[in-house]
């Protein structure tokens, strides 16, 4: 849980990055790599959830 934790962050620190990057300097191609970014955040969340309701489970 603690590895899915990890790659949350990582993932969420991508996204604020590129999200940034497209406020802040309009740069389009980082909109394109910070949506992809939420994709991927969306699995890790629902991986989280999972995991969590299992481990409350025990």
């Amino acid at each position: 849980m603690k590895d899915l934790f990890e790659k949350i962050n990582a993932e969420f620190d991508t996204f604020k990055t590129e999200s940034d990057s497209l406020i802040e300097k309009g740069v389009k191609a980082a909109g394109a790599r910070a949506r992809k970014s939420t994709l991927e955040l969306e699995k890790l969340l629902k991986e989280f959830r999972k995991v969590s309701i299992e481990e409350s489970k025990k």
